[in-house]
């Protein structure tokens, strides 16, 4: 038998079964991050508005992943195993949820609906982290994260596509009716439920996982570690026992995911202003500026699954913290030149950029944090790691409303570049991270 200290070589197909469900989990996650800022819209929010109502998305991940985290470190079952319960249980609430978000008929269903769907994915989504502490040894980690990213990339420009596949190849109406959500919208979302439960589903039946070192050690200090008031007391308390590395880390995470929430939040209602020349979110325009959203992710979702295989070896040939800085830097560049571009199809090129950027994101600060953490705890501080990447989301959902109003002048385009100007700054704190452990 294997056990968590002694983990063997997995072959590809393992590596590829085991990360399998990103794939699905990243449907949810594009469709939310393509489409809700569009659904809010269609639905009455001003833009001003918007990023106070994807508060709730990072709001439910800082409550739900830590504890998640906790709970799975402390779970095992003959069968399910640690994680995979996790994963199973967040793909059923979430693909349900999927199917109600394009069927909301007022903004507030909207938003409460998110709070649902963003919970249930970060439920199926946090062990996944951990999962690759626990089955791969440190010299299969990075290339672990990579798969990952793979899959997340692989699934992110398909979902990111539906809406336009929809209504291009399909005839699906692209227009609000009503005022409801176009039927490329729910469509997209059905699909996208489906393929969720059964990515994720995949990964709960074709891997198995190593049981604790010592068994009856891990089930005494399973009785003594339950409760959620246990739960919430380790886990603020977590915050003064992080490694260095973790809290070097956290500054590159807070100003990375700044600049990608306001990515998320504003390109729409940016390239439908400055590309498609409308502010209207009932207009077929402002429709059809969407669908051409979701092309532009699409694009940085296929090029970071293209990047994730060749980040491991240049991190190899050089250091992991060079290439997540460099990698930083052109998603920085490349989001701040979309002010200037006014051409559809140009603005494909700066989603190049993003996709190296993203791809380094979901990868080297993962890798890094891995070979800095006790192994019985992998899942507790990857949960407590995930508060520095929503944290400068609920920041940036509070103050970049105000800006966008006050400061921008309703320019969204503006806080895309704000965004930019924060990824370079992460880049370049990357370097004062300390990182011991091997890339390969």
């Amino acid at each position: 038998m294997h056990t968590s200290t002694n983990k063997p070589q997995l072959s590809f197909w393992q590596l590829w079964n085991m990360s399998f469900g990103f794939f699905g989990i990243q449907f949810g996650f594009a469709l939310q991050n393509t489409n809700t800022s569009r659904i809010f819209s269609t639905l009455g929010a001003n833009p001003d508005d918007l990023a106070l109502f994807w508060l709730a998305a990072p709001i439910t991940g800082l409550l739900v992943q830590p504890v998640i985290g906790y709970l799975s470190d402390n779970t095992w079952h003959a069968y399910w195993g640690r994680r995979r319960p996790f994963f199973f249980i967040g793909a059923l609430l979430a693909s349900i949820a999927m199917f109600l978000m394009p069927n909301s008929s007022v903004l507030w269903m909207a938003v409460a609906v998110l709070w649902m769907m963003d919970s249930a994915i970060n439920i199926s989504m946090e062990p996944f982290r951990a999962f690759v502490g626990d089955k791969l040894n440190p010299a299969q980690q990075t290339a672990g994260f990579a798969m990952q990213t793979f899959f997340i990339g692989c699934g992110g420009v398909i979902a990111s596509l539906l809406p336009t596949i929809f209504t291009d190849y399909l005839g699906v109406s692209n227009v609000p009716v009503n005022g409801a959500i176009p039927d490329t919208v729910r469509y997209a979302f059905y699909f996208g439920g489906a393929v969720f439960a059964l990515a994720v589903m995949w990964t709960v039946f074709t891997s198995k996982e190593i049981p604790p070192a010592d068994l009856e050690k891990f089930r005494q200090e399973r009785k003594d570690n339950q409760g959620i008031g246990k739960a919430f007391t380790e886990i603020l308390g977590g915050f003064t026992k992080m490694p260095k590395t973790m809290v070097q880390l956290a500054l590159v995470q807070f100003f990375s995911w700044v600049a990608l929430f306001a990515m998320w939040v504003y390109t729409t209602p940016s390239i439908a202003d400055t590309v498609f020349h409308s502010t209207d979110a009932q207009s077929a325009a402002y429709q059809e500026g969407g669908n051409w959203v979701g092309i532009m992710f699409a694009v940085y979702g296929g090029v970071s699954a293209l990047a994730a295989f060749i980040l491991p070896i240049l991190a190899a040939k050089t250091s992991r913290k060079f290439v997540h800085m460099l990698c930083l830097i052109i998603g920085g560049a490349s989001l701040i030149s979309i002010f200037a571009i006014t051409s559809k199809q140009m603005l494909l090129l700066p989603m190049v950029g993003v996709g190296i950027a993203w791809a380094s994101v979901l990868t080297m600060p993962y890798a890094i944090l891995a070979g800095a953490l006790p192994a019985n705890r992998m899942g507790y501080f990857m949960g407590l790691f995930n508060f520095f990447v929503v944290i400068p989301q609920i920041v940036a959902g509070v103050v970049l409303g105000a800006m966008l109003k006050y400061l921008f002048n309703n320019q969204s385009v503006k806080v895309l570049m704000l965004g930019g100007v924060c990824m370079i700054l992460a880049g370049l704190l990357t370097m004062l991270v300390k990182d011991d452990a091997v890339a390969k």
